[in-house]
């Protein structure tokens, strides 16, 4: 049964001065500065650092994800300009067929300047191989703030993937304040990154650089990736007084049973890199107990919805999660699981599955703040003051956070 309390969003705000926002990246990933919160001594370094700082036999997970040039912008036969922001596929549904389309597919997306948009294709021209490729859009009705768009393109020899990552731009976050540039499309990835589909980059990897993915093993410590599609949701604000009115988005997962198979072997000891790998561990575990309760039975609808995690029972070892996880992949001849997610993790959330946390500093009033919060408790607030007092940039482009809570 869910537990009711009111979270009070005023008690998750501070004040961000502007010049503390990072509007670029540093020239160099690990140049970043590296705030350690451990058990609740704070202290700083460099990220470079970052192996110094980590707990022994710490075993990484990284969110694969790959953004994608997701802003496009058309012109309407008047002249008209119409900006399409490509959120998510349902024709097919599944990201990598979408990417593999060849001559249309169609995405819920957001558009810019609708009102002008009344019926007919929008069209946008780009240049692949020397060749100019037509890419047309048509709109196919509107759903609640987005609408349905079918993509079409005359040379049917190039995949959708390929038509937008010539023509699209980066979808940098809109606090940045500026338009994306040619170099967002190196910098606003992670080095690791694979798997396209995010609207949005899973910031704290972007501080890793080559040397130093190279490094950790070298270190001792394990690495693993999984694979979260960060939405346009990520840059939602609470705007409900009590977060419990808030609508959390939904997210694709993509999970290997390989990485299952060596979690259950060591339970223990993940570090999560960023937020998006931490949602995708915790839903993970209640995945785990929807399959021993009996009610996920079909691989093509399995999801954890808003508040899950408190209709469940949280009893469960993670062994025993992990282990149902595996009997189903076994049973149902599985490589990989795909799931959505709704999860919302607040302040009063046990965790199950992360000894730590590597991630960025965040907005105030937002669901990623809240995770902090949930993770550290009120010590959130002396985190953040000593980033501002200590020069700390902020948010996607800013400086990394090393949370070590204390056992519970």
């Amino acid at each position: 049964m869910i537990t009711e309390h009111h979270i009070h969003m005023e008690n998750f705000r501070y004040d961000l001065p502007d010049r503390c926002i990072a509007r670029y990246p540093l020239p160099h990933r690990d140049d970043s500065n590296l705030l350690l919160y451990d058990r609740g001594e704070i202290t700083h370094s460099k990220f470079r650092n970052l192996t110094d700082s980590l707990p022994q036999e710490s075993w990484l997970v990284f969110n694969n994800t790959r953004v994608i040039q997701a802003r496009l912008l058309f012109k309407k036969s008047t002249g008209a300009r119409i900006e399409i922001f490509c959120l998510e596929p349902t024709d097919p549904v599944d990201y990598q067929q979408s990417f593999e389309s060849t001559q249309s597919c169609t995405w819920i997306c957001l558009v810019g300047n609708a009102r002008k948009w009344k019926s007919g294709a929008v069209t946008l021209e780009t240049s692949i191989g020397g060749k100019i490729i037509l890419l047309e859009a048509y709109n196919e009705g509107q759903r609640g703030d987005s609408f349905s768009i079918r993509f079409q393109w005359d040379h049917p020899e190039y995949s959708f993937g390929e038509v937008i990552e010539s023509t699209g731009s980066t979808p940098i976050p809109p606090y940045l304040g500026r338009q994306a540039e040619e170099s967002d499309k190196e910098r606003y990835q992670t080095i690791y990154s694979r798997l396209d589909g995010s609207v949005a980059a899973p910031t704290a990897g972007l501080h890793f650089s080559k040397e130093m993915i190279a490094r950790l093993p070298e270190s001792g410590f394990r690495t693993s990736e999984l694979t979260l599609h960060v939405g346009a949701g990520t840059f939602v604000p609470v705007k409900a007084e009590n977060a419990r009115n808030h609508i959390m988005h939904t997210e694709r997962v993509v999970v290997s049973r390989s990485f299952l198979e060596s979690w259950i072997s060591q339970p223990k000891g993940l570090i999560a890199v960023g937020t998006t790998s931490t949602r995708s561990l915790e839903s993970l575990y209640w995945l785990g107990v929807k399959m021993i309760s009996g009610t996920e039975k079909d691989p093509e609808s399995l999801e954890i919805v808003q508040w899950d995690n408190e209709r469940l029972p949280g009893h469960y070892s993670m062994e025993d999660s992990i282990g149902a996880l595996l009997g189903f992949c076994k049973r149902h001849s599985l490589d990989q699981l795909h799931f959505g997610t709704q999860l919302m993790i607040v302040p009063g959330y046990k965790f199950r599955t992360i000894s730590g946390l590597l991630t960025n500093f965040h907005l105030p009033g937002s669901t990623l703040l809240l995770l902090i919060a949930a993770l550290i408790g009120e010590d959130w607030k002396r985190v953040y003051r000593y980033a501002l007092e200590n020069q700390f940039r902020f948010l996607s482009y800013g400086d990394s956070s090393l949370l070590i809570p204390a056992k519970t």
